[in-house]
């Protein structure tokens, strides 16, 4: 059985990695609205790399599981979960938005 206390540090790390995507997201998305188009394309890459991190954090307790060990489930790790999901969706929308905005300002930089 993995620890209830390893399980929540690794719950923390998913909500701080999740944390710093969406707010690069959101200021991808703020740079892309002043036509600041390249700034925009690297603080969504900033930001899909922090995803990543958070998305490795969960999926390695998912295979843990899958293996048989026994994964404690809290509400800690239930945010966790919750905060990587709303960012995965943050992130989809920014790079829509950032698509439209590049669109309609004609490729700004």
């Amino acid at each position: 059985m993995i620890e209830r206390e390893k399980i929540q540090q690794r719950a923390f790390k998913i909500i701080a990695e999740a944390g710093s995507a969406k707010s690069l997201a959101i200021l991808a998305l703020q740079s892309a609205k002043n036509k600041q188009v390249n700034e925009a394309t690297k603080k969504l890459e900033q930001a899909r790399r922090y995803f990543n991190e958070a998305h490795q954090y969960h999926r390695d307790l998912i295979q843990q599981e899958a293996s048989g060990e026994n994964v404690t489930f809290s509400l800690v790790f239930m945010h966790a979960e919750d905060q990587l999901m709303s960012t995965e969706t943050v992130i989809i929308l920014v790079e829509e938005l950032i698509e439209m905005y590049d669109y309609i300002n004609g490729k700004c930089e």
